[in-house]
């Protein structure tokens, strides 16, 4: 089977709603939209987010995420590495008020139900690659689809918005694949779940003792 893996650009306190332009969602009256941009630098910056995507084999995404991929990268310059890719990859919608056929080439919506459809995917392709689409990520999480989540998170604190880990997310222990710290203080965090939280157990040999030993 191969690995769903979710790229996410966020804050410090885990928003990740509209990192790219301040139109790009004002759902809930989001006042912040495009607050990656300021922060990117030579180190850091373009396109050395989307490394990790640079495997794909298919990608997965919501409405507004699909919609606003498929408002851009259709025309892009052809010398962004990662136009010719984003347009030739198999794309995976999943809405339930988008109809086929759907414009961008290569797209596909995703009828019935959510987590039989992504099992499927990950069956086909080695690679299934979900950017944004924060509803989405939620019922992923939440279905225990997730094999890995590859963070870039900035440093900056909103205090609103979207959050990676919305409430009522299943909890679970993450393990630290990767990390690498930029100078501007950019965090490149890989997690894979290692399953459910041991609640209220303590390991002894992480104790730490008293003077009695």
């Amino acid at each position: 089977m191969g690995k769903l893996i979710v790229t996410e650009l966020m804050t410090l306190d885990g928003v990740a709603q509209a990192p790219g332009a301040p139109d790009e969602d004002r759902e809930g009256g989001f006042p912040y939209g495009g607050w990656q941009a300021p922060l990117e630098t030579p180190e850091s910056g373009g396109n050395v987010v989307f490394e990790e995507a640079s495997t794909m084999d298919a990608l997965l995404l919501g409405r507004k995420t699909y919609e606003i991929f498929a408002a851009y990268w259709p025309f892009a310059p052809d010398e962004i590495p990662f136009t010719g890719l984003l347009n030739r990859v198999p794309k995976y919608v999943a809405s339930r008020t988008l109809r086929q056929p759907l414009e961008w080439t290569n797209s596909h919506l995703i009828s019935g139900e959510l987590s039989g459809a992504v099992r499927d995917l990950k069956d086909r392709y080695e690679e299934v690659h979900v950017i944004g689409s924060l509803n989405l990520l939620q019922s992923l999480l939440g279905h225990g689809l997730v094999d890995r989540l590859n963070l870039w998170q900035y440093p900056i604190v909103l205090g609103a918005g979207k959050w990676v880990f919305a409430e009522g997310v299943v909890p679970t222990v993450m393990h630290l694949a990767e990390s690498k710290v930029y100078r501007s203080g950019l965090l490149h965090l890989e997690y894979e779940p290692a399953g459910p939280p041991s609640f209220g157990r303590v390991d002894a040999e992480h104790v730490e003792r008293g003077p009695d030993g």
